[in-house]
């Protein structure tokens, strides 16, 4: 058998975990039964990234880097920024509900993350890098369209992540009994009304 170099393999193992726990959830991601998935030995799991943790770490930056990727193809170049917003929350939902479970496998791992040492900075990564993305696409559609914010567009993207965050979690849990429609078409309008200030911030309670 011709031999596969750890360059070559470890795409092939992300990709591996990826299917098998978006099946089966994270609990079914053991290395032995990776390994199974591409039909390779298990200690080729542990030659590849050394530890468990260290896989699920690249799965967490496999999905984050197409989570990203996703976000800035929905970017349109020539809207309005109001309707640079809508756009981005469409695209972003219409991901979340056809791709529902690798979205539920990346809040798995995020959960798992939190609790996990080694873990917890690849899910600081993925909030910061998703973010970041966010923030630089509302700063640009700003610019590009003079509209002038009320607020920093880092402030105007969590806002937004934050509220998203919480649709796709309730779309997650019962998609049975949720559409999101009106939440999503609130989200965006809270979210242009942060952003043109005429929701103060300063008027909101935090205790």
């Amino acid at each position: 058998m011709a031999h596969v170099s750890a360059a070559e393999r470890r795409p092939q193992l992300i990709k591996a975990a990826i299917d098998l726990m978006t099946r089966e959830g994270v609990a079914a991601g053991s290395t032995r039964a990776i390994a199974a998935e591409l039909g390779v030995a298990q200690a080729t799991v542990h030659y590849t990234f050394g530890t468990k943790a260290d896989l699920y770490r690249a799965v967490m930056e496999q999905l984050t880097d197409d989570l990203i990727a996703q976000v800035e193809r929905a970017a349109p170049e020539d809207a309005g920024f109001e309707e640079t917003i809508v756009a981005l929350a469409g695209a972003c939902w219409r991901t979340v509900r056809e791709e529902a479970t690798r979205y539920r496998l990346l809040t798995e791992l995020s959960m798992i993350a939190l609790r996990t040492p080694g873990l917890s900075e690849a899910y600081q990564g993925y909030y910061r890098g998703v973010s970041e993305v966010t923030a630089r696409l509302v700063s640009e559609a700003a610019a590009r369209t003079g509209y002038e914010l009320a607020q920093p567009a880092e402030t105007v993207a969590r806002f937004f992540l934050a509220g998203f965050d919480g649709l796709t979690l309730q779309c997650l849990y019962a998609p049975d009994e949720f559409s999101g429609g009106v939440g999503l078409r609130a989200l965006v309008s809270a979210t242009v009304a942060l952003a043109t200030g005429r929701l103060d911030l300063a008027e909101v309670p935090t205790s």
